[in-house]
């Protein structure tokens, strides 16, 4: 996957910022959870506080994604929750997103 296709990727999900409806196909999905992660990662050393305002902005965007991600395998974006059970809520998400696409 090359760099355009990840800031695509990137950017389409933070247009459709609260779209919890509708389905997103993993090519969608992954690239935009990559480009998240890197950022608040590098954030989280250089500035904590910037890190966790950035955190703030993509919290809507992310779980949107997700739960667009989520309804293309058929499971309710609800499923997200699970972000709270530590360990093996996580596991559990991670799979589910990780699932190949069962809409047609």
């Amino acid at each position: 996957m090359d760099a355009q296709t990840m800031l695509n990727s990137y950017i389409t999900c933070i247009t459709k910022y609260a779209d919890f409806s509708g389905i997103g196909k993993r090519i969608e999905y992954w690239p935009f959870f990559l480009v998240n992660f890197l950022i608040g990662f590098v954030l989280s050393f250089l500035l904590p506080l910037l890190s966790t305002i950035y955190g703030l902005l993509l919290l809507i965007p992310s779980l949107a994604a997700g739960a667009r991600r989520l309804h293309d395998t058929q499971k309710s974006g609800w499923f997200q929750l699970l972000w709270l059970v530590p360990f093996v809520g996580w596991i559990v998400v991670l799979y589910l997103l990780a699932q190949p696409s069962r809409t047609s």
